[in-house]
């Protein structure tokens, strides 16, 4: 008990000392640059602390049970000696940490709100569903499907470079050719998918998976899941936009 707490404490104070180069920014430009004193003082303060309290359960969370379950799973499927299962199990792992991915359902709720009003899609809450959710979906299959790629590049020893040099040369390409209303979302899917739920899960795959097997490093093999997860939705997020043109 004693152990856990000590462990919890330096996790506090390590949220707190990422915290500060913000709050001193912040505290900067409001007292010297803009002179004017701190409004609602009181729930800056609590919000605040809310903060630091809401990363700390989160690194220690991420540390207490999504990395050693990640990695467990990923030795556990290299030991099965199943490469079908494997890659069926990181599809559904970056399938389902992407539809909840918090940070997609906002992007996608607010790309469907601004195409309602653009005239793209109907101004209709159903259309902004439909528009939403095939967003997240085509997002999601994506990840999944950039998973798999990862893990193959992982069990069959492919450089990655050339893989990452080839997909960003297909976005390029397919930039001139997609909807201009689309291209945006594109690229921004790529972002918002490499967030809270989906990095800490996908990388305990990866370096789990790069320790079971033999011949490969888990620092040089181990990495390099998340640009894939990063990379493929821009590319299928311009065949969406394609698609309903």
């Amino acid at each position: 008990m004693n152990q856990q707490f000590i462990i919890f404490f330096k996790a506090l104070l390590g949220s707190c000392k990422d915290l500060l180069p913000i709050v001193i920014v912040i505290a900067f430009f409001q007292f010297v640059v803009l002179q004017q004193p701190m409004p609602n003082v009181g729930d800056i303060f609590i919000g605040l602390l809310l903060v630091v309290l809401g990363l700390t359960f989160f690194i220690y969370g991420l540390e207490m049970g999504l990395f050693p379950i990640g990695e467990s799973m990923a030795k556990a499927f290299a030991r099965k000696g199943s490469i079908s299962w494997l890659l069926t199990f990181a599809f559904c792992l970056g399938f389902g940490t992407t539809v909840a991915e918090p940070s997609l359902i906002a992007v996608a709720r607010e790309a469907a709100t601004v195409a309602a009003s653009g005239g793209i899609i109907a101004a209709t809450e159903v259309a902004q569903n439909e528009y939403a959710n095939g967003l997240r979906y085509t997002v999601a299959f994506a990840v999944g499907l950039a998973i798999v790629i990862g893990v193959l590049r992982i069990i069959r020893g492919w450089p990655i470079q050339y893989l990452i040099l080839g997909g960003y040369a297909l976005v390029v390409i397919m930039t001139a050719f997609a909807p201009s209303w689309i291209i945006g979302i594109a690229y921004d899917s790529g972002g918002v998918t490499t967030s809270t739920i989906t990095v800490p899960l996908v990388t305990a795959l990866g370096v789990g998976l790069a320790s079971s097997i033999k011949g490969r490093n888990p620092m040089i093999d181990g990495f390099g899941l998340i640009a894939f997860a990063s990379l493929t939705p821009m590319i299928f997020v311009m065949a969406y936009g394609m698609v309903l043109s």
